[in-house]
């Protein structure tokens, strides 16, 4: 069974004034709106009854009706003003004069800052607004992508995008001026460190004291509350309107409590279809789970056949078969259709929820105790003391419980509160999975990978890809459909897969999307010195501009031709070609002119050329365990296909 931290306290409760934060944070409870229902049943895919929320097929509906086509077009003269020699076919695609317009899902990994900054980078080279994006040829097609997700750091990218009404990546990093800075939104603030803002420590533990503080309403209101409340209440601060470097320190501020996921549908960039649809990723952290899933000789906490979770703005739930099932994202913290709950999306615990890492602390009392949260579990025990509530996790009362609910393949079915943990728990730390869900028919992937496979190098190896091929094939073989990949990271390692762009299932089943790989893989041909291997609590604004310049060094490098130059001027033609290759095949049309030389130097052959280890170094994640490398001395072999 999964440890759990466990408090057992009869302390009497003191009194203490709420204040407009803690007060914003409460959930509140009325009478549910009438034909309210607790939980959608989504079908499958096998059966042929797969459904999406009706919301969301009507925002999709709305961008393909709105914004696609002149957000194809502008992509397509961006492309056409470099001269690229493109094949027709892609002009007729873009145009809208084929079968479809492509179907683009961008995947924002985890990482912690790294992820959120390097996610960020390359989604400027997406940035049609950026005009140097524009002039390469790559701008544009985050303005045409139909889907964006996040896990973990990539959460706190997307999940801040898309409430700060989809700013430009460098005001998103950085804020605006604003004349209503307690409304309007103030930068991420990285240079200000989550876990201890101020150089004293005393006034670290009283600011840890104001966090626990500000969750008291939603304790007093009758609901559990975990470690995850308190750095809500710190996310407000960074990654949630209303709070600048100015006012970050005013208690009288409600710092983003308040601010619903859900809410983020009233925004008038979400109101007029011009940002892709946001979903961010967890895990669900279950007793019920079954360990013997586990990613077997890894650090990964969560069975892999345990549902992950998706929370977009309209609904929480999942389309693994095990559970098949969401309930209204407005309405989290409601059991049953008569009395419903409200405000208990704060967009804080949301991506709390998606970026719960310190749930990796909680496997062993040494290990809890010598983190650097369990300062911040005993402040709230002490504070707000409750019995038997699990403080490691994100909680939330159980929409899907009980009988009623149909959901017998449920694990947690028979709990009244179900938690979360970080979306990468189970090893799979690119939200690639909502992308694959058949219903919403995403044919192409641009997925980007900051995570961490790479020892303490902080280096992406492809690791993340592996289990979700692992996973799916495992559990569930016809339920997603996933393009192949290689199958342990020393294959991507050898064939240099996550230090140049990759794309995946060029000539696999066209049920399967094309993924195109841009990962976090090492410094940049540039031969300027690697700034982006960092794992910070906090970064400087000199330190974070050069981060971005970097990864946009890197996601513009491409793969060259030839191995003495630095950058491949066809990239963004070639990127083109990726992006409309399941549409070409759609069409009957085949692979010509540029699109088939670029298809030969980006597409991965399906070869398992790997790496012999001489001597070990470094540690490696890798499919079924962790492997050593060698700094010094390894040989390539090659190795049966598969």
């Amino acid at each position: 069974m999964l440890p759990t931290l466990l408090v057992a306290s009869s302390l009497p409760l003191l009194a203490v004034a709420q204040s407009a934060a803690s007060l914003a944070y409460t959930p509140v409870y009325g009478k549910c709106p009438t034909g309210f229902t607790l939980v959608r049943q989504a079908g499958s895919s096998a059966a042929g009854n797969q459904t999406l929320n009706s919301q969301e097929a009507a925002y999709i509906s709305g961008r393909i009706s709105n914004v696609l086509p002149n957000a194809w077009k502008t992509y397509l003269s961006n492309l056409e003003a470099t001269n690229a020699s493109l094949p027709s076919y892609v002009s007729d695609i873009l145009n809208g004069n084929s079968s479809g317009y492509p179907n683009l899902g961008i995947a924002c990994s985890g990482g912690g800052w790294r992820a959120s900054m390097f996610g960020a980078g390359v989604m400027n080279v997406l940035d049609g607004r950026n005009a140097a994006s524009v002039a390469l040829g790559t701008g544009g097609l985050l303005q045409a992508a139909q889907y964006l997700t996040g896990l973990s750091g990539g959460s706190s990218l997307v999940g801040s995008l898309a409430q700060a009404n989809f700013p430009t990546m460098d005001v998103l990093a950085f804020g605006m001026n604003s004349t209503d800075p307690t409304n309007a939104w103030g930068g991420w603030l990285a240079q200000i460190n989550q876990e201890a803002p101020y150089t004293n420590a005393t006034q670290n533990m009283e600011y840890t004291q104001l966090l626990v503080e500000e969750v008291r309403g939603k304790f007093e209101a009758g609901f559990a509350v975990s470690y995850v409340d308190v750095v809500s209440r710190d996310n407000g601060r960074h990654f949630v309107n209303g709070t600048d470097v100015n006012n970050f320190a005013d208690e009288s501020l409600v710092h983003g409590a308040g601010y619903t996921w859900s809410g983020v549908a009233n925004v008038s960039t979400f109101l007029s279809y011009e940002q892709p649809f946001p979903i961010l990723v967890a895990t669900l952290l279950s007793p019920n789970g079954n360990m013997s899933t586990l990613v077997p000789n890894s650090p990964f906490i969560v069975p892999t056949s345990n549902p992950i979770m998706e929370l977009n703005v309209y609904e929480m739930g999942s389309y693994d078969p095990t559970l098949a099932a969401f309930t209204p994202m407005k309405y989290l913290g409601t059991m049953n259709e008569s009395i419903c709950a409200t405000n208990y999306d704060q967009i804080g615990l949301i991506m709390g929820a998606s970026g719960d890492w310190d749930t990796y602390y909680n496997t062993s009392e040494s290990s809890l105790v010598s983190s650097s949260m369990y300062p911040i579990l005993e402040v709230l025990n002490n504070t707000l003391p409750q019995t038997n509530v699990v403080l490691v996790g994100t909680l939330f009362p159980n929409s899907f419980h009980g009988p009623a609910t149909n959901l017998g393949t449920f694990i947690d079915a028979g709990e009244t509160i179900i938690a979360m943990s970080d979306g990468g728990s189970n090893g799979e730390a690119v939200p690639i999975q909502p992308l694959l869900v058949k219903a919403r028919g995403v044919d192409t992937i641009f997925a980007i990978d900051s995570n961490q496979d790479w020892g303490t190098a902080y280096w992406s190896a492809g690791g993340s890809l592996i289990n979700t091929q692992s996973r799916l094939n495992a559990l569930f073989p016809t339920t997603y459909s996933f393009p192949p990949v290689p199958t342990n990271v020393s294959e991507f390692i050898a064939q240099n897969l996550s230090t140049r762009p990759t794309f995946f299932g060029c000539d696999s089943s066209t049920e399967a999307p094309l993924i195109i790989y841009l990962a976090n893989g090492g410094p940049p041909r540039d031969g300027e010195a690697p700034l982006t291997n960092i794992a910070p609590n906090n970064v400087t604004t000199e330190q974070m501009r050069a981060f971005l310049n970097q990864t946009y060094t890197i996601a513009t490098q491409g793969n060259p031709a030839n191995a003495s130059s630095s950058i491949d001027l066809e990239w963004p033609a070639c990127l083109a070609c990726g992006i409309v290759d399941r549409a070409r095949n759609r069409s009957g049309v085949e692979r010509s002119g540029i699109c088939s030389t670029c298809f030969e130097r980006y597409c991965w052959n399906g070869s398992t050329y790997g790496l012999e280890v001489t001597s070990g170094a470094c540690s490696l994640y890798a499919n079924g365990g962790w492997q050593m490398v060698g700094a010094v001395a390894m040989s390539l072999i090659l190795m049966t296909f598969i």
